[in-house]
């Protein structure tokens, strides 16, 4: 009988630029998922896995997708850390992957699909030097290519970074300390999606040239997909109904409510002014149905309010008059007031202000000890910088509870610290663990790039020595494709936002761009209007700078009187050991005795320590501990020394904590002395000596006590006697330490 084949892999290769190679396969893994891949480059595998809903619950009108993408210790071999020790929730590193591949899928799936969709992406083996991230949004798209489920794609995303000049797609993790740029670029075979990254202050013509070069690689994944799709018979789609319209309802509303609601865009009124004039368009329209025909109506009259009267009187607004909902030109920034050092107690503190959007951020500054530790799958150590943003419902007049941390706030929070972070210092620049956080007060549009600026001032307010002022600006797009008109908007409202055709955040100093970060929601943007928005975002950007440096020019010259201390000094690297005790017991004991914190971090075959503390009384007395153990005696240095050991011939000395040295009998007095119990020495005695010598041959020093001493009169050294033939050798006893 012939034994049957319990699957049928089907396998495509995507070849680079510079002939490294991604696998795809399918109908290996996860068959009962309506998608799944195994996308393969090294050693680094992810399973990419797709599944939809067969029909949308009731009244869902928008698009419910769940994007998770998770890494398995496993897959390099490690231990998760934690009691549990297994995989918990997504850490912020994963969070940040799946809202890549988010922000490029989400656009592509039909606007009337509204079945629940789960994407799910999991590293499952890892090779030490391979980034998968690079990979995450092809094992997504390639899941979504190969089932049935509607969908506008294919996408895939590269990295991009700039090394010595050249562009490199998806480089190794050990090549990426040479970049200075690293993007992510999402796209189909048509269009750019979506590009996030961070630059060490490039112009705006190296920022294009990455994206460009990332979508040549990204068209030949999306072909490889595409072929894969069709070969499986997976290019016919499912078919759905998950609306139903009434298009005569949708003519009445633009008809009778069009005027009315461009008159209310027009009017330059306030966010939440405007809101209540457009609800209360909205209702009094429903007013003419009766309650039994609004349970039917009410989503309808809703959706084309908004979609078809409110959304087009904006658009038209800003296309026809250059004129936009409060009132600016494309071009114009709203007002800017600022202020620092409105938090007396905080160790820096700034408000940031730009029309109605305001962040309250401080500053506080810490020792190595409060360093965040990171313990990733592929990624361990510590980040001296850290920036938290938090945006409660308040900030939006919103009546509601703040419930944990969203997906937003780490999303806006790693783009402000990607921003801030080139020109923050670190390593023996900065001896401190520096936390940013914003507190978004008001929010009216781009609080990520008001954290930027807020954070820029709080942490010249602290006296952080930022190397450069950093300042952001959101660009939003309006476009008519009908037309060919477009529209590039700087300083985008949250309407503009919600209502345009692309958001992009770009962060930079006077001299370059320091992060971006852009979602593209229409077809065929071409890189004219991108080059536009970086030009007028470049001129924006300049603006707001000014208003920060108007503020406070440069970092303050001191810290604040209430910030802790540092000490630094530098030790041997043998030293470290002797500085820290057997079990940590000497500087356990410097610190309790002091009142100070210590840390030693072992660099360059040196140790750094850094001794913190409120008191400098303290920190004198910490350091001058710290200088006895590794000090190096010298010729000529005196000592008042205790006695730790005697023996017959001579005493052991310590004269520094943890440092012996021989007290030779001979040496202790200009007498003749036959014994030790001569001399009148005791353990525990202190005497005064002095370093005679080293021995060249063992490094081991040597003591005197009688040249410190009156020499009596007619004092000679007295000879030794040759050694003759037949006399016995003299063995000293051995010393064991």
């Amino acid at each position: 009988m012939e034994e049957k084949k319990l699957y049928n892999a089907v396998r495509k290769t995507i070849t680079l630029a510079d002939g490294r190679e991604i696998m795809i396969e399918t109908g290996k893994l996860a068959k009962q998922a309506d998608g799944s891949v195994v996308v393969k480059m090294g050693d680094t595998m992810l399973l990419g896995t797709v599944v939809a809903a067969k029909d949308a619950k009731p009244d869902t009108d928008f698009m419910p997708l769940q994007v998770e993408y998770k890494e398995k210790y496993a897959a390099c071999g490690r231990y998760p850390g934690g009691f549990m020790k297994r995989e918990g929730k997504a850490n912020d590193s994963e969070i940040l992957v799946a809202r890549l591949i988010d922000r490029a899928l989400r656009p592509l799936f039909p606007s009337d699909y509204h079945a629940e969709v789960y994407v799910t992406v999991n590293l499952i083996s890892a090779d030490k030097d391979i980034q998968p991230d690079a990979l995450a949004g092809l094992a997504a798209s390639a899941a979504l290519a190969v089932s049935d489920i509607p969908f506008g794609g294919p996408i895939s995303e590269v990295r991009v970074a700039r090394i010595g000049g050249q562009y490199v797609i998806n480089p190794a993790f050990s090549q990426m300390q040479d970049a200075d740029l690293d993007i992510m670029v999402g796209g189909t075979i048509d269009n750019i999606l979506m590009v996030e990254g961070e630059m060490k202050e490039v112009s705006e013509e190296v920022m294009l040239g990455a994206i460009k070069f990332a979508h040549e690689e990204i068209k030949k994944h999306c072909a490889v997909q595409i072929e894969l799709s069709k070969e499986l018979g997976k290019d016919v789609k499912r078919t759905y109904c998950h609306e139903v319209n009434d298009e005569e309802l949708r003519q009445t509303i633009i008809r009778e409510l069009y005027d009315k609601a461009y008159a209310i865009a027009t009017s330059g009124t306030m966010k939440h002014e405007r809101e209540d004039a457009f609800n209360a368009l909205e209702a009094e329209f429903a007013t003419r149905f009766s309650e039994e025909e609004l349970v039917e109506k009410a989503p309808l009259i809703h959706k084309y309010f908004h979609d078809d009267v409110q959304k087009k009187a904006m658009r038209n607004m800003i296309l026809d008059e250059g004129k936009r909902l409060d009132g600016r030109r494309t071009d114009e920034i709203r007002p800017i007031w600022c202020e620092v050092g409105y938090l007396p107690a905080a160790h820096g503190s700034a408000i940031f202000t730009r029309g109605e959007t305001q962040s309250l951020t401080t500053v506080t500054l810490g020792t190595k000890m409060d360093e965040k530790v990171k313990d990733e799958v592929l990624v361990q150590g510590t980040e001296q910088f850290v920036l938290h943003y938090n945006f409660p419902p308040f900030s939006t007049g919103e009546a509601k509870a703040a419930r944990g941390l969203s997906r937003r706030e780490i999303g806006h929070g790693h783009l402000a610290w990607r921003a801030l972070k080139p020109m923050v210092p670190v390593g023996e620049e900065n001896p401190y663990a520096v936390r940013v956080v914003s507190d978004i007060l008001e929010s009216n549009g781009s609080s990520s790039m008001a954290t930027v600026c807020a954070g820029t001032l709080a942490l010249m307010d602290a006296g952080v020595k930022l190397k450069k002022p950093v300042s952001g600006i959101a660009m939003g797009l309006i476009s008519d494709s009908a037309t060919g008109r477009w529209a590039v908007l700087s300083d985008i409202l949250g309407d503009e936002d919600h209502l345009g055709d692309m958001d992009f955040k770009v962060t930079g100093t006077k001299d370059g761009i320091t992060a971006t970060q852009m979602d593209i929601k229409v077809d065929g943007l071409s890189y004219e209007v991108l080059a536009k928005a970086l030009e007028q975002a470049r001129v924006g950007r300049m603006h707001i700078l000014g208003k920060l440096t108007e503020c406070i020019a440069e970092p303050r010259a001191d810290y604040r009187p209430f910030v802790p201390r540092i000490v630094q000094i530098t030790i041997p690297q043998d030293m470290i050991g002797a500085v820290i005790g057997p079990g940590g017991k000497v500087i356990q004991d410097i610190q309790k005795t002091t009142g100070t914190t210590i840390t030693i971090t072992e660099t360059d075959n040196k140790g750094v320590v850094d001794i913190f503390g409120l008191d400098k009384e303290a920190m004198d007395a910490a350091l001058s501990r710290i200088k006895s153990i590794v000090a190096q005696p010298e010729v000529g240095d005196v000592y008042n020394g205790k006695v730790r050991s005697i023996m017959p011939f001579g005493a052991f000395v310590e004269i520094m904590p943890g440092k012996d040295a021989l007290l030779h009998i001979s040496e202790i007095d200009y007498k003749r002395f036959e014994t030790m119990e001569e001399t009148g020495l005791k353990e525990g005695d202190m005497i005064e000596v002095k370093v005679i010598g080293i021995d060249p041959k063992t490094n081991k020093l040597k003591l005197s006590h009688r040249v410190l001493i009156p020499q009596p009169e007619g004092w000679t050294e007295p000879e030794r006697r040759p050694r003759e033939r037949g006399d016995r050798p003299r063995r000293r006893p051995e010393h064991k330490e």
